[in-house]
């Protein structure tokens, strides 16, 4: 198999990707008591937390025109809803080798496909927030807009930007265990840096240039614009983001390739 069908189309293994999608979804709320109730009720707690504490204590304005608690509920979760599947995936990512240490030693294993288990597991959660601005969105504004079509496209980014990030941070994370703190308190900074909480053109205009290299910021721009505002996105810069996002999965996937041989060495 050559190096990109291995690392970035590895249909022959889809069914194996599938298998530990599902055991990892399943793994995770097979002894709660709700079980997969969880994929709904967490982003609603979620959504009506950061409503209360942004709208009503910090008084926080989405733009210059009053707007329902619904209305700027949703602009929230747009972001948030990236963020989280985005965070999702590059925190459990150090870990994904060590966390199954029995595939390397045991069996022969295709490592290269547990970023993909990840995401895909992390996907349910996506897929579910959709639904809920798809839900909620029709109700607060009384109909569904025709951009929300383009959705996939604004969220094809995510996909070489995890999967990028995923193979360079297990390849690190499994020589180097304080990998995951790392990551987890740079998460937390980049959560505020993200526009999340306000719009881009809410910032100076000498830091919306800033903010641009932020890959996350025109999916969550465009994630508002396509479902709630009915504007189709950026395509100039979505395909810049999905250009610089590739490169960064081919580093990513050259690095863990070359770094993989060691692997049986210090799980």
């Amino acid at each position: 198999m050559s190096f990109f069908s291995t690392y970035f189309f590895p249909l022959h293994k889809a069914a194996l990707i599938g298998q530990f999608a599902r055991r990892a979804v399943h793994a995770r709320y097979r002894q709660s008591w709700l079980g997969t109730a969880w994929l709904v009720l967490t982003p609603l707690l979620m959504l009506g937390v950061y409503t209360l504490v942004f709208r009503h204590v910090f008084k926080v304005r989405w733009g210059a025109v009053d707007e329902g608690n619904l209305t700027f509920a949703l602009r929230l979760y747009a972001g948030l809803a990236v963020f989280s599947f985005f965070a999702e995936c590059v925190s459990r990512a150090p870990g994904l080798v060590l966390a199954d240490p029995h595939l390397v030693k045991k069996v022969v294993f295709p490592l290269e496909i547990l970023p993909w288990v990840n995401m895909l597991a992390a996907s349910v959660h996506l897929v579910m927030a959709l639904l809920i601005l798809l839900v909620l969105g029709g109700w607060d504004q009384g109909r569904w807009h025709l951009s929300a079509l383009a959705l996939p496209l604004v969220w094809l980014p995510l996909v070489p930007l995890v999967l990028g990030l995923s193979w360079l941070l297990t390849g690190i994370g499994t020589f180097v265990r304080d990998t995951e703190q790392v990551v987890a308190m740079l998460l937390s900074l980049l959560m505020f840096l993200s526009p999340i909480f306000f719009p881009v053109e809410a910032l100076p205009a000498d830091w919306q240039g800033w903010i641009s290299l932020n890959p996350l910021a025109p999916v969550m721009t465009g994630t508002r614009s396509v479902l709630l505002l009915g504007q189709w996105p950026d395509w100039g810069q979505l395909a810049r983001v999905f250009g610089a996002c590739s490169l960064l999965a081919l580093a990513g996937a050259a690095f863990f390739r070359r770094v993989r041989g060691g692997f049986a060495d210090v799980v």
